[in-house]
């Protein structure tokens, strides 16, 4: 009978392996909202994010204050050609800065080259379209990072947090069944979308959007500061049902090590 051990890791982009602190997007999606004559908090641009960015858009204006943001603007409720609309211009934002946001995050490189000698393979997924992809994957090509498979939401119709990329993944790759697939990135929707793959969901905490500090802010925070939003992030992934909760992507490997010994029992 074949051992049974991890075989594929899914990485998350932005906030993940990509763009510390994920702030590409929330950028642009501030930057498309006030361009619209909305004001959203940080908080409330972060609270969906890991969505693909039309579902993201709309949970945020179906919310109370969104909607109410939309009615005392244009003096009507929302429709769904506002969203397209609204969409239509982040799509035009992003695809002017995508790239200038994508250097990778300390520790992805290395991590990655141990997960292959450990003979692992690597899987991406993404909230971003393939057109917006392909601004990002030769940057991160030119600094040492390509996995093995790059799944959007294009290729499924579906983005998290459903399951249906993690898939994809899984069937470009032929790794199965799930339990031997580690979901690792750095929103809620990322774990949700790892746990209803039956994958194992992996939270990391330094570059995340659920942190939400950019590199320089992060390395000038005291101790303190990260400590409490370290805890705040770390009770949202659980609470979303991660199986582990890491400081720093370098953790991985010692993460599936500890899965392997688990399912060796």
């Amino acid at each position: 009978m074949a051992k049974e051990e991890i075989k594929l890791v899914v990485f998350d982009w932005a906030g993940t392996t990509t763009d510390f602190g994920s702030k590409a997007p929330v950028d642009v999606f501030d930057r498309t909202f006030r361009q619209k004559g909305l004001q959203f908090t940080l908080d409330e641009i972060n609270a969906p994010m890991g969505m693909e960015k039309k579902a993201h858009i709309k949970s945020m204006l179906a919310t109370e204050r969104g909607s109410s943001m939309w009615n005392e603007v244009y003096s009507r409720s929302w429709n769904e050609d506002d969203i397209e609309e609204v969409y239509q211009c982040f799509e035009a934002n992003l695809r002017t800065v995508v790239a200038e946001y994508a250097k990778l995050i300390p520790g992805v490189a290395e991590t990655v080259a141990k997960l292959r000698e450990m003979g692992l393979k690597i899987g991406s997924t993404t909230g971003y379209t393939a057109d917006i992809m392909q601004y990002v994957l030769p940057v991160a090509k030119q600094q040492g990072y390509e996995p093995d498979c790059v799944v959007t939401p294009d290729d499924t119709e579906y983005s998290r947090p459903t399951p249906f990329m993690v898939f994809e993944c899984m069937r470009q790759l032929n790794v199965y069944p799930p339990k031997l697939v580690v979901k690792a990135g750095d929103t809620v929707m990322d774990i949700l979308e790892g746990k209803n793959a039956g994958a194992w969901a992996v939270g990391i905490l330094k570059g995340s959007s659920v942190v939400g500090l950019s590199e320089a802010e992060y390395n000038a925070a005291d101790a303190e500061t990260l400590k409490a939003l370290n805890e705040k992030a770390t009770k949202a992934y659980l609470a979303a049902g991660a199986d582990f909760v890491i400081n720093d992507i370098t953790e991985l490997p010692e993460v599936i090590a500890k899965i392997n010994a688990t399912l060796a029992k």
